[in-house]
């Protein structure tokens, strides 16, 4: 086991470093109130834990890029940090939440689980699982935005089970999805679009189980999100040529 250099905690600028490896943990702590939330069947309160840790996961990186965090503490291997934590909130939870909620039919609910749980552990261990050229190779585990539409929208169990093996299976397609923080084109336009749809769905959630309109109205975000996927990756497959 490496020691710990006393010295790193001496420097403002480790100091800051450490504070953004901290701002990262912090996304396990909402997961773990969003387990807590789950087993006491406190179904809102479970996804707004989830969207406190996706909030902390959109902009830790930035923060650790502005204030090169990796050079400050080369020791300390905060991208596993966050694939151990992401790996938590956007899977594991997600998982727990299906099963727990009775989302697909009760006799499948653990293999669903097991489903997005085995898929996930491949495309994360898959070494361009983030490309080079900024985009997630694959479905990119966005099973907490999953499992949140098939509760809002309420529909039937079969019909969950069928989209979450199409999810699955999209796992193993390596078409390309952008990364919102780290696009080099439309990149404003994109992350604007996003925060409406966050605002959009967190009030639709706030308003479940009164189906909202806002519900409906934001799916146009994953239309926009998989077609601006699409189109990026065939210009930036274009450019590599």
């Amino acid at each position: 086991m490496s020691q710990l250099n006393p010295n790193t905690f001496r420097s403002p600028k480790a100091l800051r470093a450490w504070s953004v490896h901290l701002f990262t943990a912090t996304g396990a702590i909402w997961g773990l109130m969003a387990i807590i939330a789950i087993i006491q069947h406190q179904w809102q309160a479970a996804f707004f834990w989830m969207g406190a840790a996706v909030v902390v996961d959109s902009v830790d990186g930035t923060l650790a890029r502005r204030f090169e965090v990796k050079g400050m503490l080369p020791d300390f291997d905060g991208a596993l940090l966050d694939n151990i934590i992401d790996y938590l909130t956007y899977v594991l939870i997600p998982a727990l939440f299906l099963y727990e909620a009775g989302l697909v039919p009760d006799a499948l609910a653990l293999a669903a689980a097991v489903i997005i749980i085995l898929t996930s552990a491949y495309q994360f261990c898959q070494t361009d699982a983030k490309t080079e050229d900024n985009f997630f190779k694959g479905f990119p585990s966005y099973w907490n935005v999953v499992v949140l539409y098939l509760f809002l929208l309420q529909t039937g169990p079969w019909v969950n089970l069928l989209v979450i093996l199409g999810c699955a299976i999209m796992v193993f397609v390596p078409t390309k999805y952008v990364y919102p923080s780290r696009m080099s084109r439309f990149q404003k336009v994109t992350l604007i679009l996003t925060v409406i749809w966050a605002a959009s769905i967190l009030t639709a959630l706030w308003q479940h189980p009164a189906l909202s309109w806002l519900v409906w109205l934001s799916l146009l975000y994953i239309i926009y999100y998989v077609a601006i996927s699409l189109y990026l990756s065939r210009l930036s497959s274009a450019e590599t040529d």
